[in-house]
């Protein structure tokens, strides 16, 4: 019986009723316009206008972003800036001889120098240096951001790789793109926030490099193939209606909540409802997404899935490209063959240029062609580089001293160069960046102070660029 029929069977005193409807009436009206804070946080948010806190609450971006997307090209192994694009006529000069200094290698002992076994020219009205190899994407230089004075902590691939993904060369910190998701969330709810295409033969450190570390589960990366079913046992049995999978997934929502509610600590369990529920809404979009029927054949022969060796990486160009027009934040695609060229660098180098030159290429193509690429930032780069002097006699040892990553699209300068290495190409010289600078790049590119962007761990909160870090913005539009 409500107390409004029976005053005297209220628990306050009846000259209090008016004051308890007045506060009914204005919780009602506070929760109103609490729903429609709720409508209007979802609809930013699916425009991209929010990002999450660690406590799951949407947050405005810290400034305006300039993109909205991330491609980040990986050329697992340690592509050579000094045959690729930054030749050093030092090594030509010198070529054969021994170094003025000691260098130390990874691999045991330090060849002379060695030149680079590539011809070089000129391209664009910003004169950048371009090997012979990569015609394609000589074509956009101007469009480039080239960083030649990048350095890492390790020589080895497995702590490299996770430095390059996650800041640090311990295992058990999210990666970059986990940390994008957390920040910015999904455009697209029917699609994951990162999405990782991975090496085909098995990248060094596995799904480390890709994790969400300490950050919810939610946030790590969704590998997906780039042909047939773009996840493995993503569709739904035949004998299995929508309906029938609905009230299962529903019971098993139910059942998951109770269980979170016993252990409210527990980040996972969240985690995995929402894996639930993502997977039920990709069954549609996901599908769609890696279905090429619809493109033209001009366009699947701009990215070279008529030949054989431009196929491959080809296909995850393409797929990142319609990833990213269908809201996915960010998308890692990396080669299937490494660029980790001890001995016959000539041979491996040109083959690695081969399968990757005209799809990198067509990928910024296509993208400016749709109005993506001002709102797409595009990377391409290793986990470092290679030593100037020669392994094997005809290799290169790997190098975390000085090498090169560059950037463009989504807020980039095109044609220009930020930062040197040394004469031979051994050691960042002039405007030297870390991993830390680079990632503080990506941040604020999509509208992120990387000094604001934190998550309480363990008593102490943490960043992506840990306890250091500088946007690079000489390369800024």
């Amino acid at each position: 019986m409500s107390t409004e029929a029976n005053p005297s069977s209220c628990r306050f005193p009846c000259g209090r009723v008016d004051a308890v409807a007045r506060n009914r009436r204005d919780f009602l009206k506070k929760v109103g316009a609490g729903f429609g804070s709720v409508a209007l946080l979802d609809l930013l948010a699916g425009e991209g206008l929010l990002g999450a806190t660690g406590g799951g609450a949407p947050v405005l971006a810290h400034h305006a972003p300039t993109a909205k997307s991330v491609i980040w090209l990986f050329m697992e192994g340690g592509p050579s800036a000094m045959d690729t694009f930054d030749p050093k006529p030092e090594l030509a000069r010198h070529d054969g001889q021994q170094p003025k200094l000691p260098i130390d290698v990874f691999f045991g002992s330090a060849g002379p120098l060695m030149k680079s076994p590539f011809e070089f020219r000129r391209h664009g009205e910003s004169g950048t240096w371009v090997c012979d190899r990569m015609p394609h994407i000589a074509r956009h230089v101007d469009d480039l951001a080239l960083i030649r004075s990048c350095y890492a902590e390790s020589p080895s691939h497995g702590p490299a790789m996770y430095q390059m993904n996650t800041g640090l060369i311990r295992t058990g910190f999210p990666s970059v793109g986990a940390w994008l998701s957390y920040g910015l969330g999904s455009q697209n709810r029917n699609l994951p926030g990162f999405v990782v295409l991975q090496n085909s033969k098995g990248s060094k450190g596995g799904a480390n490099n890709w994790g969400s570390g300490f950050l919810p589960s939610e946030f790590q990366a969704t590998p997906f193939r780039s042909k047939g079913a773009p996840i493995l046992n993503l569709n739904r049995p035949p004998d299995i209606t929508d309906e029938r999978q609905r009230r299962m997934l529903d019971l098993a929502a139910n059942l998951n909540r109770g269980h979170a509610a016993a252990f409210p600590g527990e980040s996972e369990l969240l985690g995995r409802i929402e894996s639930y529920e993502l997977a039920y809404r990709m069954q549609t979009d996901a599908t769609e997404a890696v279905d090429f029927s619809k493109e033209t054949n001009l366009t699947k022969e701009l990215y070279g899935l008529n030949q054989e060796i431009t196929r491959p990486y080809g296909e995850k160009c393409l797929l990142a490209r319609r990833l990213v027009e269908r809201g996915v934040r960010f998308v890692q695609a990396y080669c299937d063959d490494e660029w980790d060229s001890h001995n016959g660098l000539k041979d491996q180098h040109s083959r690695r240029m081969m399968e990757t030159d005209q799809p990198v290429a067509a990928l910024l193509t296509d993208l400016k062609q749709r109005g993506l690429l001002d709102e797409t930032l595009v990377i391409w780069g290793g986990e470092f580089g290679r030593m100037p002097v020669s392994e094997k006699g005809d290799g290169r040892d790997h190098n975390p001293h000085g090498f090169l990553v560059w950037m463009a699209g989504g807020g980039i300068r095109g044609g220009v160069h930020h930062g040197e290495s040394d004469e031979i190409g051994w050691k960042a010289a002039v405007n030297p960046v870390s991993v830390h600078d680079l990632h503080a790049t990506i941040l604020h590119c999509l509208g992120l102070d990387h000094e604001r962007l934190t998550y309480l761990h363990n008593g102490r909160r943490f960043r992506l660029t840990d306890v250091e870090g500088e946007v690079i913005r000489s390369i800024l539009a």
